[in-house]
């Protein structure tokens, strides 16, 4: 293709009154400006945000690879992982004062007359060396608490789903901002060029009573390059649209037009300069090279039934929680840098006895799969996974209260996360909280530290790592003090 910018100019001299500071600049008469530009950039360190001169990982990573699985809604610490046999004493007792102190309320609860205590219906009993409490609902991922770290002493002050979500995912209420997945992919940077560096799996619950909202905001790159946003795999049909070529389109005449493409977003990169547009090259390179990549990565015929015995029959099915897990193992057995999983349907306002139970079983046997099968393949050491919530639920009742049901409303002020693999220390119980589960009464963790230990076992100082935007350096946990909870590392 014979074409040029002068010609482009001509042709679309509307593009031009688009003027961004690269093409002021680029322009003759601002010639002096420029280099005086580039003599304050080059003082101030602004072009340290540049992925040439950006220096990460800053120290050995103990972790390559992350599996985020997030438990959409909150999951009741109560009910699995924090076990408060004293509650049982207390059951349709209102909760003291001196406990809420004046905690405010979501608008499901505010209006209740009484907050009477709900003790946990379910079982627990201790495993392993660790002694880590757990739930009968999760026999399979209790085998597994010594490779566990546990963090029963999580919070955060979002305590309405939107926010909370964003806050975890994203370290901020504020929407807009890069995602933890993103952050990864921008510092460390692809394995696989033929497969994306961080992925998204949206897995279905089997009980879809009462679900949150997951939208792509949660995988976006904000102020980042948009390339290192979440590539989202869908659960049915071809994981990604159009990754196959229509029917009578060759490979040749789909790399033709590829070319011809990108020739003319090449034309418009270098007039205008916007890095969306060199974000519009490389994911069309990348859609090319995905064409050969995903169909393999899919394909699960290959797997032996020893997979499918590990992680349950259900691996099998297209969405399931077991599904996605195995599919996590394999993306990142091919170099994803970053997999988010979603489960949804744990926000328990009501019917906790009959809805826990089935979202257990979705996950159950899967995490366990998980877990063992990174192991097996010499895998575990270099793979973080993060299990959790964005918060936690209250010990009091919402809606009717029996010993069989109850409901339990968001509770922001503590709830129980764990880490396990990629530098986590296997065993660790970490944190606690009072007689209620309802205030933390040692070694509170807030979500920013929570990211600065993730990127500590990725070796990145959160401190140091940074992306300026608007004029001001941006980091993933903020400007207030985020701590790397040393005591959950190996």
């Amino acid at each position: 293709m014979n074409c040029n910018s002068h010609l482009f100019r001509n042709l679309f001299p509307e593009a031009k009154l688009a003027l961004t500071r690269r093409l002021f600049l680029g322009t003759g008469a601002n010639v002096l400006g420029t280099a005086a530009l580039g003599t304050l950039l080059g003082q101030s360190g602004v072009l340290a945000s540049t992925p040439e001169s950006r220096s990460v990982p800053h120290f050995a990573p103990k972790a390559k690879y992350v599996i985020y699985l997030h438990m959409v809604g909150g999951p009741s610490q109560l009910d699995l992982y924090d076990y408060k046999p004293e509650m049982a004493a207390m059951y349709d007792k209102d909760l003291p004062d001196s406990i809420r102190n004046g905690q405010r309320l979501t608008g499901m609860t505010s209006g209740q007359a009484r907050f009477p205590v709900a003790p946990s219906k379910f079982k627990f009993a201790q495993h392993g060396k660790s002694g880590m409490w757990v739930s009968e609902l999760l026999p399979q991922t209790a085998k597994c608490v010594d490779d566990m770290a546990f963090i029963r002493s999580m919070f955060t002050e979002a305590i309405n789903h939107e926010p909370a979500i964003t806050e975890m995912q994203t370290g901020s209420q504020i929407g807009g901002r890069p995602c933890i997945g993103s952050w990864v992919s921008y510092g460390l940077g692809a394995v696989n060029q033929n497969l994306p560096t961080f992925v998204v799996l949206v897995a279905n619950p089997t009980n879809r009573e009462q679900e949150q909202a997951i939208s792509s905001k949660l995988w976006s790159s904000g102020y980042l390059p948009g390339e290192h946003a979440g590539v989202s795999f869908r659960s049915k049909g071809d994981p990604i649209l159009f990754i196959n070529n229509p029917p009578g389109v060759p490979e040749t005449l789909r790399r033709r037009s590829l070319d011809s493409i990108n020739a003319l977003n090449s034309i418009n990169l270098d007039v205008l300069g916007d890095p969306e547009t060199r974000t519009r090259i490389q994911q069309y390179e990348m859609a090319f090279r995905m064409q050969s990549s995903v169909p393999e990565l899919t394909d699960l015929s290959q797997e032996p039934p020893s997979t499918f015995a590990l992680y349950g029959e259900e691996a099998r099915t297209p969405g399931t929680f077991a599904n996605c897990a195995l599919m996590s193992r394999r993306l990142v057995e091919r170099g994803v840098r970053f997999v988010q999983l979603y489960l949804n349907n744990w926000d328990h306002h009501s019917n906790v006895g009959k809805r826990m139970p089935a979202q257990c079983q979705d996950i159950d046997q899967a995490t366990f799969g998980l877990i063992n099968d990174l192991k097996s393949r010499g895998m575990f050491e270099d793979t973080l996974i993060i299990w959790g919530g964005e918060f936690g639920r209250t010990v009091y009742s919402q809606g009717g209260l029996t010993h069989e049901n109850y409901g339990r409303d968001h509770h922001p002020r503590c709830f129980t996360m764990w880490m396990a693999g990629g530098g986590a220390k296997g065993g660790a119980i970490y944190g606690e909280t009072d007689d209620f589960s309802y205030n933390i009464a040692r070694d509170p963790v807030h979500v920013r530290d929570l990211h600065a230990t993730v990127m500590h076992l990725l070796g990145i100082n959160h401190e140091r790592f940074t992306f300026r935007s608007q004029g001001l350096d941006f980091r993933l946990t903020g400007v207030e003090k985020a701590n790397v909870i040393a005591p959950l590392l190996a």
